[in-house]
């Protein structure tokens, strides 16, 4: 049984501090407690989600966005029975007076998503840049094929939708294209693999011109130097329902600013100072949810990036989404010190 007491916040704190602490502790969840522990509610990934959703204020208290009643457990043989029976994101223990003895995680938050919940969806890789930020690794290699641990940047991302039952993987390609290639090729996979060639760089956005004709369903773009460590069927499956046109993967990032800020009028006096203040941004990932028709909106051999298609998805009134995720999910690989930082981290978790 898993003990998760560190995993509890006051009443009195914010929906940014829930935040926080879930991403400290690498965990989906945390539990709101009032006075001699009692459990005043559960705030998971998914509470989370629906607040971002709704415009919530990360400044909120955070028992406007918990769920004040979770299903509770009073013994370790309930919490076993419903492990095998109902697959919770969390399971607390309380006492007859309802407090919060601990908290059991199933160790997968996304268990309520089945193996083939991604089996029709497409997954595409932009593995075309230089990976100039991962020099001198890219010189030798493309980055698609740089190590992190004991397995290439793509492997890692591919495995990941493989858990979720996806198949069918694109590649766009361009600098050092017949490394990826053969290196693929040799593997003996289980799944389809597509690989599509740009004839010049394109940018971040218009290599995803060349797959039309070829997709016409929903599909899922990653950047190929990052991992986002969440349920991302889940995000397909909120994308979907929302009836987005885009879905951007966005993570929570909390920064400070390590002075005094002073704030003044227009005529320049001082009129306020915030001492080390604290902002919390949704950034994107480099995990999109596209649908097909999106493509129409890349002229053919155009160069561009991806947010110039969002953009001009929504000057025509398209529907563009988040789906966020914690900052602890989000592992960036783009850079030298990054990229150590994550074999080290994923090592760890081997």
């Amino acid at each position: 049984m898993n003990n998760e007491l560190d995993n509890t916040i006051g009443k009195e704190a914010s929906v940014r501090d829930a935040i926080e602490l879930m991403s400290k502790n690498h965990t989906p969840a945390v539990a709101i407690v009032g006075m001699d522990n009692e459990l005043l509610g559960l705030f998971t990934n998914g509470d989370m989600r629906q607040f971002f959703l709704e415009d919530g204020d990360l400044a909120a208290p955070i028992v406007q966005a918990m769920n004040p009643d979770p299903v509770c457990f009073e013994s370790e043989k309930e919490i076993n029975y419903a492990k095998k029976n109902h697959p919770y994101i969390v399971y607390p223990l309380v006492n007859k007076d309802k407090k919060l003895l601990f908290l059991a995680f199933n160790n997968d938050d996304d268990l309520m998503m089945s193996e083939d919940a991604l089996k029709e969806v497409p997954l595409v890789i932009m593995a075309g840049g230089k990976g100039t930020r991962l020099y001198p690794y890219t010189r030798i290699l493309p980055k698609a094929l740089v190590p992190i641990g004991d397995t290439s940047i793509a492997e890692r991302i591919i495995d990941q939708f493989y858990s979720r039952g996806c198949r069918d993987v694109w590649f766009v390609l361009n600098h050092k294209a017949d490394m990826v290639k053969s290196y693929f090729e040799g593997l003996g996979v289980d799944y389809a693999i597509h690989f599509l060639l740009e004839d010049e760089f394109r940018g971040t956005g218009g290599g995803l011109g060349l797959l039309k004709g070829r997709i016409d369903s929903t599909f899922i773009v990653s950047n190929c130097d990052i991992l986002v460590e969440d349920d991302l069927a889940c995000a397909y499956e909120t994308h979907r329902k929302l009836g987005d046109d885009i879905t951007y993967v966005s993570a929570m990032v909390n920064t400070s600013i390590p002075y005094g800020v002073i704030e003044t009028n227009e005529e320049g006096y001082v009129v306020g100072l915030k001492e080390k203040p604290e902002f919390s941004f949704l950034v994107s990932t480099g995990v999109y949810i596209v649908e097909p028709h999106v493509l129409d909106y890349i002229e053919p051999n155009e160069a561009l990036d991806f947010p110039d298609i969002v953009k001009r998805c929504m000057r025509d009134g398209g529907k563009v989404g988040v789906f966020p995720v914690p900052e602890s999910s989000w592992i960036d690989i783009g850079e030298l010190n990054k990229m150590q930082m994550a074999a080290q981290r994923l090592e760890a978790r081997s």
